[in-house]
């Protein structure tokens, strides 16, 4: 026959039959204690709940880039459209460069939360809490210079008027540093600081002999460069100066890259790069992260004049620590909710997991333990007589000489406890304690029948 489950009678807050064991009620001012602990637990529970599940990305990411049409500039502008069909906004501000980007990224309180820094420009600390995203470019150096002599050392500019770059930009440290390292300084050369399109004017007019640029080839600066008369400096000594300087790289600007046919240049230029790096607050949310990480692929990974197909985004640079994601990312791609999902759905879903996924183990373990908890529940109904017949039972073995009145009480005590364990209502899986309990008060009673024959006696 199926268990027939029937709701327990509740016992009376006083049962005659219970004074042995029964506790004092409980008091006005512990169930209002209890109440207010009870209300406190939940405000707390709602209040997690609400700032875990609250909305899990903001809409808008606030990007540090360069100056205006320069090569971080550019960079920018191809990811905005990128970000732009996932639903969020790139909100492009424009800065001298490097090292402007990264005053503006270190600082806890800006707004800005994803930069551009060039590789080498900058001394992180640990406490800048900044990440790297990806090495998404390199950073080609140009030197142009006027005149007949060939130049293919910074050493040979030494007593030349030559630019190089503006304060608060990547191209202004490396130039310093490459000059410096050849013995070049402001004693022995006129070192001018001037954004790209003033050097390139001062060049023309002959204000200048050098000047230092950064950009990629195909750049509009660049391409005005690259067709004027002005010459461009093969670095002979690259191998050398990339082993001083590892962020730097040696790279090749193939013969008749700029025309093929006027076979501009006319023979393969030897360069060095910096590497841009996609850098980042390290609160920057997981998943717009991932967001960034596919916006630099589909802008980066496409070939050029320096690399095939593919070199680019990487994660080869120790300027800063990389992100966990930019890990997983290139281990294994994106999430997998983002690669089937819109992105404001695989986000919404994914935050959502992150508090559901431990309620839901929380849950089976609680359904688990469902029946053994019925099951105590049920016993404990039982107990509290089994515990009151024993301790019944005590008093009558204690008792040497007990008084008629005593028997008596005894005798009560007993019946009650009898009536009421004839009283409990409980699925019929457990019947066969509630016969052991009739058993038990059968044996007192009889002792307590054999008591009274004594005393009569």
């Amino acid at each position: 026959m199926p268990d027939q489950a029937c709701p327990i009678d509740t016992m009376p807050r006083h049962n005659p039959a219970l004074h042995r064991i029964q506790k004092a009620p409980m008091t006005t001012q512990r169930l209002r204690l209890l109440i207010t602990g009870a209300v406190v637990a939940i405000a707390v529970v709602g209040w997690a709940l609400v700032t875990i599940l609250k909305p899990a990305t903001q809409r808008t990411i606030v990007i540090t880039a360069g100056a205006d049409k320069g090569i971080y500039n550019g960079f920018a502008e191809r990811y905005a459209p990128l970000l732009k069909r996932e639903g969020i906004t790139l909100d492009i501000r424009n800065s001298s460069g490097s090292v402007e980007n990264y005053q503006r990224l270190k600082d806890p309180e800006s707004e800005y939360e994803v930069g551009f820094i060039q590789s080498g420009t900058t001394t992180p600390s640990e406490n800048d809490q900044l990440q790297t995203i990806a090495a998404i470019s390199y950073e080609p150096i140009w030197v142009f210079y006027r005149g007949d002599t060939v130049i293919n050392r910074l050493a040979q500019l030494k007593g030349k008027r030559i630019s190089i770059g503006v304060p608060g930009s990547g191209l202004l440290k490396v130039s310093r540093t490459l000059l410096g390292h050849s013995g070049i300084n402001a004693d022995n050369a006129k070192l001018l600081e001037m954004d790209a399109y003033k050097a390139y004017q001062n060049l023309e007019n002959g204000q200048l002999d050098a000047a230092f640029f950064i950009g990629r080839p195909d750049a509009a600066m660049q391409q005005m460069l690259l067709n004027s008369d002005l010459k461009l400096m093969s670095f002979a000594q690259a191998d050398a100066l990339v082993l001083k300087f590892p962020s730097l790289s040696k790279i090749i600007f193939p013969r008749a890259s700029t025309s093929v046919a006027n076979d501009l240049p006319q023979a393969d230029v030897t360069l060095l790069a910096a590497t841009a790096l996609l850098v980042s607050k390290d609160t920057l949310h997981p998943a717009l992260v991932y967001l960034l990480l596919e916006a630099a692929n589909t802008a980066h990974a496409r070939e050029d004049y320096f690399t095939p197909r593919g070199t680019f985004p990487n994660l080869n640079t120790d300027d800063f620590p990389i992100s966990d994601e930019s890990t997983r990312y290139f281990k294994s791609g994106r999430p997998f909710l983002q690669r089937y999902l819109p992105f404001w759905l695989a986000s919404f879903i994914e935050r959502r997991l992150l508090i559901l996924l431990p309620f839901m183990a929380l849950l089976f373990g609680l359904l688990q333990a469902l029946p053994r908890m019925v099951e105590s529940r049920m016993k404990n109904r039982l107990v509290v007589w089994y515990r009151e017949i024993k301790s019944l039972e005590d008093e009558i073995w204690s008792t040497k000489q007990p008084s008629k009145e005593q028997i008596a009480q005894w005798r009560d005590d007993i019946e009650n406890i009898d009536a009421n364990a004839s009283q409990i209502r409980i699925p019929q899986r457990y019947f066969q304690d509630v016969y052991a309990l009739k058993q038990a008060i059968r044996v007192v009673r009889e002792r307590i029948v054999q008591v009274a024959q004594k005393v009569e006696q």
